[in-house]
């Protein structure tokens, strides 16, 4: 019996020193990364379906957040408690509201292009000045490459509910009901009118695309899917960023996560459709996988 345990005793010693460094470099578990996520409060019941978060220029720690279809065609600004602190009211419709933008020139841009069923043959991202919400202006569209209304289950890939501003141009990123594979990268002018969106590239993440933001600095764009980062970098330009370096995080026990804005270079905010509000710095990353 003991020379039978001394013999599984040596065995065992040898796997450990053969394989002990793989052990140890192991990157550490998804549940260490979701740990690094803030949770910095409840929102204020009225913005519960939250699906877009911007920061708003020249406050402190002010944000202008949105819900999407269903609800009342309203921007509230919160603080990082969660509590409303303003109620914006423009003229518009709100057929299904998904995401939120800006430009340097004190713009938002309401992107009105959920499309859950890939049906709708004219979507629409809305223009305005917080201060003149009566000149809003309105950037209408469809998609250069869909000619079927809805198409094949499996080519539902034409609801998008992921903007951001660069450049005087608007990046929008579908969301891949068919497959859940392929994230399609349409580019649009930002200045009103009717147009047919650009396919410029595509992503290969095995996610549906719930959100997106760029960095101030352009270096860093971040997509957002439920309960993950999709964080992308390493590009010659904004204009090819889905050529980049994909680097996945996972956001465990987040929920339905659905807004997220860059604050730095390195730090995000994101929200939930159960109504939370989260910050995530980017610099703890530590066991993010790439791809």
């Amino acid at each position: 019996m003991w020379k039978v345990i001394l013999v599984f005793m040596s065995v065992l010693a040898l796997v450990f020193f053969f394989t002990g460094d793989f052990f140890l470099s192991a990157p550490a578990s998804t549940e260490n990364t979701a740990n690094k996520l803030e949770t910095l409060a409840k929102l204020d019941k009225e913005v519960e379906e939250s699906s877009g978060i911007e920061q708003i220029p020249g406050t402190n720690n002010k944000y202008l957040t949105h819900n999407d279809a269903g609800n009342k065609p309203r921007l509230y600004q919160i603080n990082e408690q969660g509590e409303v602190e303003q109620t914006y009211k423009p003229d518009l419709p709100n057929v299904d509201w998904e995401d939120l933008t800006q430009d340097n020139s004190g713009n938002f841009y309401i992107a009105d292009t959920g499309n859950n069923s890939n049906k709708r043959r004219e979507l629409a991202i809305y223009k305005l000045k917080l201060g003149n919400l009566e000149q809003a202006q309105a950037i209408r569209f469809s998609y250069e490459d869909q000619d079927e209304f809805p198409p094949s289950k499996k080519d539902r890939n034409f609801d998008s509910e992921a903007i951001f501003w660069h450049n005087n141009k608007l990046y929008l990123i579908s969301k891949d009901r068919g497959r859940s594979e392929t994230a399609k990268v349409y580019q649009l002018p930002d200045q009103p009118g009717k147009y047919q969106a650009k396919l410029i590239g595509s992503i290969k993440v095995k996610a549906q695309i719930t959100g997106a933001a760029i960095s101030s600095n352009a270096e860093t764009i971040a997509l957002l899917s439920d309960e993950k980062l999709h964080i992308i970098n390493g590009f010659n330009s904004v204009e090819n960023f889905y050529e980049g370096e994909l680097q996945n995080i996972s956001l465990k026990e987040a929920g339905q996560t659905e807004g997220v804005t860059f604050i730095n270079d390195n730090t995000l905010m994101l929200t939930s459709e159960g109504g939370n509000l989260y910050r995530y710095s980017l610099q703890t990353a530590s066991s993010a996988t790439h791809q």
